[in-house]
């Protein structure tokens, strides 16, 4: 009698493979951002769509508040039509990020989720920003 594990077959390695491929085209994760900032790669804008008064107590550092309710097609005309988002809330207990990338979607734009947020990025032990940056 196979284990708990084992009862349900895994998938095929090409199956799995594209599983795997579609998973990372719509997400990121806190590493890979802090990694991408800390060696001034940074070609996506990271967006945090929690409340202002959130962002304001803590933050990921090089994040710009943008709550997803926000998100209208003439804001995000701010930004080239190529560029890449990546949204991040609270954390896994929250949907905000989900809202916020569909809503990108919805107006055309690519968006990442970024797994974790808030929490994720305190269970890497990584450091927060505090306050509104001036150019939010």
């Amino acid at each position: 009698m196979p284990s708990p594990v084992a009862e349900t077959p895994a998938a095929e390695p090409d199956i799995a493979a594209a599983h795997f491929a579609a998973k990372l085209a719509f997400e990121t994760d806190c590493s890979d951002v802090s990694s991408a900032f800390a060696a001034g790669k940074v070609d996506f804008v990271l967006l945090d769509v929690r409340s202002p008064a959130l962002f304001a107590q803590s933050h990921v550092p090089g994040a710009i508040n943008l709550p997803h309710g926000k998100m209208t097609a003439h804001r995000m005309s701010e930004w080239a039509r190529d560029t890449l988002f990546v949204v991040y809330c609270a954390g896994p207990h929250c949907n905000g990020a989900d809202k916020a990338a569909f809503r990108l979607a919805k107006l055309g734009l690519k968006a990442k989720l970024m797994i974790g947020g808030m929490t994720g990025w305190a269970d890497e032990g990584l450091a927060f920003e505090q306050g509104v940056p001036a150019a939010a």
